[in-house]
């Protein structure tokens, strides 16, 4: 499923037009997104949570040339599955 696959889902469970659909969606994705980018966590109980994981930096090897890089310290979203959605699924 496509982000305009979703949105007219979501118009058609709801009763909302698809406008109001693709602007509720888009709330929804840019909060989070903020959130996330604060370095808070989004929980939505029975679904799953929202969090933000930290890699440390560390050193890779050009596959091409063998040469060692470094690579950067960097943020990465995660996403953990909550027991109603994993109970939805078996």
């Amino acid at each position: 499923m496509n982000k305009a696959e979703l949105v007219a889902e979501i118009a058609k469970n709801t009763g909302l037009t698809k406008v109001d659909s693709e602007k509720a969606t888009e709330a929804l994705l840019n909060t989070v997104a903020a959130t996330l980018k604060k370095g808070d966590e989004v929980r939505l109980v029975g679904f799953g949570t929202f969090s933000v994981a930290k890699r440390a930096a560390t050193e890779g090897r050009n596959p091409r040339t063998g040469a060692t890089i470094k690579i950067p310290a960097s943020k990465q979203p995660k996403f953990k599955a909550g027991k109603g959605l994993k109970d939805a699924l078996n």
